[in-house]
């Protein structure tokens, strides 16, 4: 089977709390740290990937929000890119204002290809694009989903989290009765401890029961995660050798051949 030509990614669960910005941040750091130019875009309104990178949406004018709210041009684009040498990847901040697209957009044709269609204006310019999902069913949600090449799907090891794991995949059926193509996705299991015997088991089900849906990488607890949230940076800046970081330095290179 051909390699698949992977470009944007969205990272996306109909659960809160497990582990989507982390993800998306420290998969994006990744992919920068392997030589590929990468933007990360916050897509969620309650804007968690802007805030753990220490940018505060009351100070921030061009947002994620321009790029799905209109159809937009290069130089309009171009604004809302914030790239910092603090930050290992481009950077499009998230705005509390996504929360009213539900309400924009509610009678536009093709409001589920905006993002798609806005994103061909930069897609040559970086090698990865990580779009941070926010975690209920909407016209954003759906965007990104339309949008990615790959949708990754963290899910918790424990047993409440499988809700979430239900709720998105009977999003990405209903979109795929509708496309051309079907969303190509993969699961990601996060916050694991092998300590647990819970983790254990939920890990044992989902590789059971989703096979070669599931990536082989397993990102475990690691209390630097948090640390580096704190200090409105990602876990390179603070502990490179962390077990955190060489788990998503692989997920990055398992990406690579999907």
């Amino acid at each position: 089977m051909p390699e698949k030509n992977i470009k944007t990614i969205a990272v996306a669960n109909q659960k809160g709390g497990v582990g989507k910005t982390t993800t998306s941040l420290n998969l994006g750091a990744s992919f920068s740290r392997l030589g590929y130019k990468t933007l990360v875009i916050d897509l969620d309104p309650h804007a968690s990937a802007t805030i753990h990178l220490a940018y505060y949406p009351e100070q921030i004018e061009n947002t994620s929000f321009e790029l799905i709210k209109n159809n937009i041009d290069w130089d309009k684009l171009s604004k809302l890119i914030y790239s910092e040498e603090r930050l290992y990847f481009d950077f499009i901040p998230g705005d509390i204002r996504l929360s009213d697209l539900e309400v924009d957009l509610k009678n536009s044709q093709g409001k589920g290809t905006i993002l798609k269609k806005n994103l061909q204006l930069i897609t040559s310019e970086y090698d990865y694009i990580i779009l941070d999902c926010p975690p209920q069913l909407s016209v954003l949600l759906v965007n990104a989903l339309v949008a990615a090449d790959l949708t990754i799907i963290p899910i918790q090891t424990e047993f409440l989290a499988l809700h979430g794991l239900r709720l998105i995949f009977d999003t990405i059926n209903k979109l795929n009765k509708a496309l051309s193509e079907p969303i190509f996705y993969r699961t990601l299991a996060t916050m694991y401890d092998r300590r647990i015997a819970a983790c254990r088991r939920v890990l044992e089900l989902l590789n059971r029961k989703l096979g070669n849906r599931i990536f082989s990488t397993i990102i475990n607890i690691d209390t630097k995660f948090r640390e580096a949230s704190a200090q409105g940076k990602v876990v390179y800046e603070i502990a490179p050798k962390t077990r955190g970081c060489l788990e998503y330095i692989q997920l990055a290179k398992e990406i690579k051949k999907l």
